[in-house]
Formats: structure tokens, C-alpha cells, sequence
């Protein structure tokens, strides 16, 4: 044996390791793809029996899109995005579901009792945690078109965790339509691809509507496409609150692009970041 060969003990040491790696590998996946097709023949035999049991065949249809659209097709794609979507940043947020979500279209330099002092003297409003009971009042007032300013945002992951905090401006009092930008705080030391340092990511769109997911058949949102629209719209609106707001553009900081986001909505974007320093804003 060599002198630079490493010892033969530590080679097999390495190798038993890998190997119990694998195995935990393989078994973790199989039983990820195995739930997913569980899912699916959960939801075949909820449709298949709705069919036989007359009219409560609509209650079963009724159950059957429940579990479609909110065990099944999640499960899948979780399964499917892991192999395909990147964990990393992408200018992109991402769905629970792990779809791709909104684009992030704004930067931020600054605290984050600044930045909320600057949205609330913008006149935009802090959205309330996602709950039961704030689900079902944006639910209800959505239906009776009843006014609701705090309404909830749905979660969207970026760094891996959801946004840290959510505002909003609601139109005509009607909360199926607003302006809404999720913020995230950036991992201590991360730079925005090129180097620069910020130390808030944001997420701005404008919703137009209610109606079904394209991709997982929830009921959501649905936003308008041209998000360079909403993003200059948050920009405008904190440049008129307060007069310590200063913003530099990173002009192609990402291709401009047409995509879909997690909903299934048509999305476009020049690619331009702002950079929106709140540091000067007194709290």
C-alpha cells in the first residue's frame, strides 16, 4: 500500500455510510411517490362511488373535488417539483405546493419597522396572519362583497419559509380585488446574484378576481399579468408617503419573461429591480 492511499478501514467506513445513505434515500422516496398515488386512488374511488349513489351523487362530487384539489394534486406536485424546480434563488417565489409563484419585483434596504412605517404612511395596510377565522372571513366577505382591509395572503416560500409579513390595499371595498407585496427577510451575509446586498426581497402583483387554480384546482386569486404595473404602483405610492424613500433601479437584473405563476395566471415582467431604501425613514 501506497503511503498516499488512505487507510483501508476508513474506505469501508465511507462506503457503509454511503450506503446507508442510499438505502434512507430510496426508502424516504418511495414512500413520498407512494403517497401521492394513494392520494390518487382515493380521489378515483371518492368519484367512482359518487356515481352510483344517485343524488348524493353531487355531495360525492363535491367531495371528490376536495380531495382532488386539495390532497391530490398538492401531493403530485410536490412529487413532480422536487425534481424539476430548483432550490435556489430564481427571482421566483415559490408555492407550498412547490409550484413556481409571483416574481420577486422588489428589493429593500433597511429595518423592518421602516419599511412597515413607510407602507403604512403609503396607505397600505399590514394583511392578517393566515387562520381559520381569517380564512373564512375573507370567504364570507368576498361573497357578500363586504369590505375586509386586513385580509389574508396565501403563504409563498422563498429561502425556503414562508413571507414574513403581508400589505395590502383593497379596491372599491371589495377584497376579491387589491394590491397586495409579501416581504422576505434575506439570509444574514446572501447577495443578490451579481453581489449587490439588500436586506428584504418583495413580491408584488394585483388581484383581479376569484376563481380556480389552473394547476391544483384550489379556489384563489387570480392576478393581473403585467406585474411590472403593480410594482411600479408600490413604488410610486411609497415615493408619495414619505419623502426620506429613495429607489435605485437594477435595470435587467433578470431576462424579461412571460410565464405562469403557481395559480396558472399569466405573468410578464421587463426584468427591472427596484431598490427601495427605507433607511432614512424615522419610526
Amino acid at each position: 500500500m501506497g503511503a498516499a492511499d488512505p487507510p483501508l478501514g476508513g474506505q469501508m467506513s465511507r462506503s457503509r455510510a454511503q450506503r446507508r445513505w442510499s438505502i434512507g434515500v430510496a426508502i424516504d422516496q418511495f414512500f413520498f411517490v407512494f403517497a401521492g398515488l394513494a392520494a390518487i386512488w382515493l380521489a378515483y374511488l371518492g368519484f367512482t362511488q359518487s356515481l352510483s349513489i344517485g343524488w348524493w351523487g353531487i355531495l360525492g362530487f363535491l367531495l371528490f373535488w376536495v380531495l382532488l384539489a386539495y390532497l391530490v394534486l398538492p401531493r403530485l406536485h410536490r412529487i413532480l417539483t422536487t425534481v424539476y424546480v430548483p432550490d435556489y434563488f430564481i427571482g421566483r417565489a415559490r408555492t407550498s405546493d412547490g409550484l413556481l409563484g409571483d416574481p420577486v419585483n422588489l428589493a429593500f434596504l433597511g429595518e423592518a419597522e421602516q419599511i412597515e412605517q413607510a407602507m403604512r404612511a403609503a396607505g397600505w395596510t399590514k394583511a392578517d396572519p393566515v387562520t381559520l377565522a381569517s380564512s373564512w372571513r375573507i370567504v364570507t366577505s368576498t361573497l357578500a362583497r363586504r369590505s375586509y382591509h386586513e385580509a389574508p395572503v396565501s403563504p409563498l416560500f422563498l429561502f425556503g419559509r414562508q413571507q414574513d409579513f403581508a400589505y395590502q390595499q383593497e379596491v372599491d371595498g371589495n377584497p376579491a380585488q387589491r394590491h397586495h407585496v409579501r416581504f422576505w427577510k434575506c439570509p444574514d451575509g446572501w447577495l443578490l446574484p451579481g453581489g449587490r446586498r439588500v436586506d428584504w426581497l418583495a413580491a408584488g402583483t394585483f388581484d383581479t378576481s376569484v376563481g380556480l387554480s389552473l394547476f391544483t384546482l384550489q379556489i384563489t386569486h387570480r392576478i393581473d399579468a403585467d406585474t411590472d404595473v403593480e410594482r411600479d404602483h408600490i413604488v410610486a405610492t411609497l415615493r408619495e408617503g414619505a419623502a426620506a424613500v429613495r429607489v435605485d433601479v437594477i435595470a435587467d437584473f433578470s431576462t424579461g419573461y412571460h410565464a405562469r405563476n403557481g395559480g396558472g395566471d399569466s405573468i410578464r415582467t421587463d426584468g427591472d429591480l427596484p431598490v427601495v431604501d427605507v433607511r432614512a425613514v424615522t419610526v
